[in-house]
């Protein structure tokens, strides 16, 4: 089973860049997009690749965030929200329930500039934490997408200077090594590399993507029952289209 994670940052943006090839070539079985900022009336006009069911989740304000998943497999149970109102308007995750896992596409808060909703994110992130453990009492889970912080100094080209920025303070990697340690989860990235360079994210400005001066933001973790199961997990760092590049994971039967 292959399944595709993706923060596109603009849906259209990514369609006019090869969003359509990508697809036919990857041929993976399940697609997780993040930040695709789309109403669900302009949506329904965009090409949708066959062999699919679509799901997706907008948000209340206009061009802001929202979700889309492509599945080949139709899924047994859709779960939209987390059943907390700030966050659910804001589009934040959507569940599908499968015969043996759970699959979470998942965009969480950015802390911004000057760290102006670093509440906002932390609790949105305890929120999350609450959501996964009612779902791995029921099974293993597969959350894929843009977590919106970078975990170790290996998983930014510039730790020193970040210390105390978004996306990189203290309490968000914090929060993240304890969800893991917590819900028993694997990132699946690190069981095959451990060395830095590796991102999925790039500023804009500086030609910071062809100087490699980046983030690790996008993630795959997986509960501890489906460990065995990793074959591959990797980034795209060549597929353009957004400024974040889409990361795989590959699992056996």
């Amino acid at each position: 089973m292959k399944i595709i994670s993706w923060n596109v940052n603009g849906i259209r943006s990514a369609i006019k860049n090869g969003f359509g090839d990508f697809i036919r070539k990857e041929d993976a079985d399940i697609y997780f997009f993040q930040e695709i900022k789309i109403s669900e009336e302009e949506l329904a006009k965009i090409p949708h690749p066959d062999g699919y069911h679509l799901v997706y989740y907008i948000p209340e304000k206009k061009g802001y965030a929202g979700l889309l998943i492509y599945s080949k497999e139709k899924p047994l149970k859709i779960i939209k929200g987390i059943e907390i109102e700030e966050f659910d308007t804001e589009a934040r995750v959507v569940a599908l329930e499968y015969e043996d896992f759970y699959a979470v596409n998942v965009y969480f808060p950015h802390s911004r500039r000057g760290l102006e909703r670093i509440s906002f994110k932390l609790n949105f992130n305890r929120s999350f934490e609450v959501f996964v453990e009612k779902l791995q009492c029921d099974k293993a889970v597969i959350i894929g997408g843009d977590f919106n912080v970078a975990h170790e100094e290996i998983d930014l080209a510039q730790p020193k200077s970040n210390m105390k920025n978004a996306g990189f303070t203290q309490e968000e990697r914090k929060w993240f090594s304890d969800f893991l340690k917590k819900r028993q989860l694997t990132d699946t990235f690190r069981t095959f590399e451990r060395g830095s360079g590796h991102y999925t994210w790039w500023s804009n400005f500086y030609n910071a993507r062809s100087r490699n001066i980046g983030w690790r933001i996008d993630y795959f973790l997986v509960s501890k029952s489906l460990v065995k199961k990793i074959e591959k997990s990797y980034i795209l760092p060549e597929v353009f289209g957004s400024d974040h590049a889409p990361i795989v994971l590959e699992l056996s039967s």
